[in-house]
């Protein structure tokens, strides 16, 4: 079992690269979707004079982008590891990705979650067949207690976002974004921990490095903004956000290394601004849309204004019911 990443106060330079992300593409192939991108030009609620597109990777397998970093981690292992069980604990969102893996892999999966969790995604990982671990108030605490078991059992350990593998996987949705829009100005992407932007921002700025690339955080979990504000990876005092697939009290080196290198803004949204985002998602388009799926819209609708003619894709990262009330 390889060490935290998160608690090991490493400093070393981010090890991920372009290279990394197409192997991960290639190798995922058969067990992802490649989502749909689609135009989102508003009828009853216009956003402005410029050209929104829609990555609906809320219709990826599990219901988020999860799925990519977590099977390319899985097919990493080696099978003799694999086959002892795999552990990780999630907000969900990489729970399910997980559960899903272990599905691929067909070996005992066991998840922890905060109790911050939904029961809703609980009760689907157990339909996928993990086992489920509900373990202190967030997922900075169910992560400790991952990590112990999976060293004690001597199991594979899947990091929601502080992993190589994990943001090469989350890295192939830059390639596919940019394969299907070239013309993009703008990519607008959530922020939990921070593997999601890492991976997408990697491959999108190597390949076009023109592209603006704007982080979206809640205002209750300003893990990455803060820590960019102080120049070093930081641990939040608390989280006071209901978007627990987006609470992170503390991202890791590899990450921020990342970001630093690739992000050129991050931006806060409230919890209201993305419930008002999910109910136009779901109003608009039909996308049911959990609050982190619809975090990148809150930021257009409230902290970033496109310039005339401008070239916007924003992901929508997680399927949910926010929207639907």
């Amino acid at each position: 079992m390889h060490p935290d990443p998160v608690n090991s106060g490493s400093t070393d330079s981010p090890t991920v690269t372009l290279a990394d992300v197409e192997r991960a593409r290639d190798a995922i192939s058969p067990h992802v979707r490649q989502t749909p991108m689609i135009s989102a030009k508003a009828l009853k609620q216009p956003l402005g004079d410029y050209d929104l597109w829609l990555k609906l990777e809320c219709l990826q397998v599990t219901g988020s982008f999860k799925a990519r970093g977590a099977v390319n981690k899985l097919l990493s292992l080696p099978q003799d590891l694999i086959s002892r069980g795999i552990v990780t604990a999630s907000g969900g969102n990489h729970g399910l990705a997980v559960a899903y893996a272990g599905w691929i892999a067909q070996v005992p999966t066991t998840i922890y979650l905060g109790e911050n969790t939904p029961p809703a995604k609980a009760e689907k990982l157990r339909q996928w067949g993990a086992s489920v671990v509900m373990e202190g108030a967030d997922w900075d605490a169910a992560n400790r207690a991952a990590t112990a078991l999976a060293a004690e059992k001597g199991l594979a350990y899947l990091h929601p976002f502080a992993d190589p593998q994990i943001i090469a996987g989350q890295g192939t949705l830059g390639l596919e974004m940019l394969a299907a829009l070239p013309q993009m100005d703008t990519l607008v992407v959530a922020i939990g921990g921070g593997g999601l932007i890492s991976g997408i921002s990697l491959a999108a700025k190597t390949l076009k490095p023109s592209l603006k690339i704007i982080g979206v955080e809640p205002v209750g979990a300003a893990t990455l903004y803060e820590s960019r504000r102080q120049g070093r990876v930081t641990e939040l005092d608390q989280i006071t956000t209901a978007a627990n697939t987006l609470a992170p009290r503390r991202s890791a080196p590899i990450n921020f290394g990342l970001i630093e290198q690739n992000v050129d803004q991050i931006v806060l949204v409230s919890d209201d601004d993305m419930r008002t985002a999910a109910r136009w998602l779901w109003f608009e388009l039909g996308v049911a849309a959990e609050l982190s799926g619809a975090a990148a819209i809150s930021a257009l609708f409230t902290q970033y204004q496109p310039a005339a003619g401008e070239q916007v894709c924003a992901l929508i990262c997680g399927s949910g019911t926010d929207g639907i009330a």
